[in-house]
């Protein structure tokens, strides 16, 4: 939250001075419609995951954020004077591996742990009118995510059936592998801050953030079992920082 107060008052202060720049019009409804690429870092706590990984001296998981995919629009409903509605989503993912030795198979096998962080959903944000030539916009992403743990146990190249469970397993050949994982799906309100400065009338870069607060997480395994004791920090809250580049119609 920290993070995110700071960058508050760098956008604020940056889009302020900004606007001292030019001529003091008054304050003018907003208009526009725009949509673009929206790539972003985001900041879960992996740290729950990490400690797992310690145990059995698996590289750990950066926990200095990772870089996901993402997309979104919106356009000004003109109803009410500098509301925008739009949607936006982002996706993306990091992993970690390395061989284990496994006395039972007599054999070496390579272990990943790969942890894959999404959400989106509808953003509604209000951009202050008193603010010109750009816009600095307040509002939330009200939606859906994914967070999940997939873990695999690979023992080389396979055969088709390899696939399907065997009689006795004696080796690499008669091994099939193991793939567990493990899945919160959640329902989030993502506080936002967004600064869009537009190059022309067509094309604006973006730079904003977000908090995700889960007001609904629900984790399972696999096939939809349960899975209990999970680690109560191990959650959906996560800070992110965006950027992108929109192409639209663009009235500040």
């Amino acid at each position: 939250m920290k993070k995110f107060a700071c960058l508050l008052f760098v956008l604020i202060f940056s889009a302020k001075s900004f606007a001292q720049e030019g001529e003091d019009v008054g304050w003018v409804a907003r208009f526009g419609a725009a949509a673009g690429l929206a790539p972003a870092f985001v900041f879960p706590n992996v740290g729950p995951i990490n400690v797992e990984l310690a145990k059995i001296g698996i590289p750990q998981l950066s926990t200095n954020g990772m870089f996901v995919y993402g997309a979104g629009g919106y356009a000004y409903i003109m109803i009410v004077d500098n509301l925008r509605l739009g949607g936006i989503g982002l996706s993306g993912s990091q992993s970690t591996s390395r061989k284990v030795g496994s006395s039972l198979l007599s054999t070496n096998y390579d272990f990943e742990v790969k942890h894959s962080y999404s959400f989106g959903g509808l953003t509604v944000e209000y951009t202050l009118p008193f603010i010109n030539k750009v816009a600095v916009s307040v509002g939330a992403v009200i939606g859906l995510g994914t967070q999940s743990v997939d873990l695999y146990e690979n023992f080389g190249n396979y055969e088709w059936t390899e696939l399907f469970p065997q009689p006795v397993y004696s080796s690499k050949s008669s091994h099939p592998g193991v793939h567990s994982e493990i899945k919160n799906n959640f329902i989030s309100i993502t506080p936002t801050l967004n600064l869009d400065v537009p190059i022309n009338r067509f094309i604006a870069l973006r730079v904003g953030g977000g908090y995700v607060l889960p007001i609904s997480e629900s984790w399972s395994m696999n096939n939809d079992q349960t899975i209990n004791n999970i680690p109560s920090n191990l959650n959906a809250k996560s800070f992110f920082i965006q950027t992108g580049i929109y192409f639209g119609f663009f009235a500040f």
